[in-house]
């Protein structure tokens, strides 16, 4: 059984980093579809824009949670925890290296709309165009961090991922103007690291000053992950009283 239990778990990882790969060009498809009716290139460029974006949260929100996942699925989640380097040093990493894969989400997707679409990208701040999309990438990363601190505590914990891909694609503006959103809405988008990077790349690409925008999506990225430091301390510290992890 042992080998039938590590061929599901192989089989998962393969299928899971080919939606990596396909996901962000079925969203941004759908997006194009949607958005090709209005007037003006503008309308497919903001579309273009906010389409590479979700891809990016989509692949924090999810794959961060899964890898957590796969360590306890594989019975390596305790030994991780309990190695004599600090267990945020392992953590962070990993959910740094997963939004790392939001820059492929990323160009894949304007490449995509500029192929097939012919959605035309000119980006009127290039080097601020940059930046705005290695902090957007870092703050993903950042909140990723804060959900990966659950998953290694809680069991079901890695729910929250897919429960919150969705509704930030509306609340952080990706493809819906926030000004169009309930009054109550906008008070919880300003608290997402993503509404923040998304105006700051749309600035920068289309000539406006991101830098506001972007200060706060780094600030708040940098906000999760002392969130999900002093979490995680919380977790340790039970967990040596308990004389027991119960992770596995």
């Amino acid at each position: 059984m042992g080998w039938l239990f590590h061929f599901k778990m192989i089989s998962r990882s393969a299928f899971e980093g080919f939606g990596n790969v396909i996901y962000p060009l079925f969203f941004a498809t759908v997006a194009f579809f949607v958005f090709q009716a209005g007037n003006g290139p503008r309308t497919l460029l903001y579309a273009s824009l906010g389409s590479a974006v979700m891809g990016m949260w989509s692949s924090v929100s999810t794959t961060a949670g899964g890898a957590m996942q796969r360590e306890r699925w594989w019975g390596t989640l305790e030994l991780l925890v309990a190695a004599p380097r600090h267990f945020a040093l392992i953590l962070l990493p990993v959910t740094l290296g997963m939004a790392t894969i939001g820059l492929y989400s990323f160009a894949a997707t304007l490449l995509w709309g500029r192929f097939l679409f012919g959605v035309h990208l000119s980006i009127v701040h290039p080097v601020l165009f940059g930046l705005s999309i290695v902090g957007t990438v870092l703050s993903f990363g950042g909140l990723g961090f804060l959900f990966a601190v659950s998953f290694v505590r809680f069991r079901a914990a890695w729910v929250l991922g897919n429960l919150f891909e969705y509704p930030v694609w509306l609340i952080g503006g990706f493809l819906v103007p926030l000004f169009l959103l309930p009054d109550w809405v906008r008070p919880i988008s300003w608290a997402l690291a993503p509404t923040w990077g998304m105006n700051a790349i749309r600035e920068a690409a289309l000539g406006g000053s991101p830098l506001p925008d972007l200060l706060l999506c780094l600030g708040l990225g940098a906000l999760y992950v002392a969130l999900g430091l002093a979490v995680l301390e919380r977790v340790l510290s039970a967990a040596r009283k308990r004389g027991a992890l119960s992770l596995s």
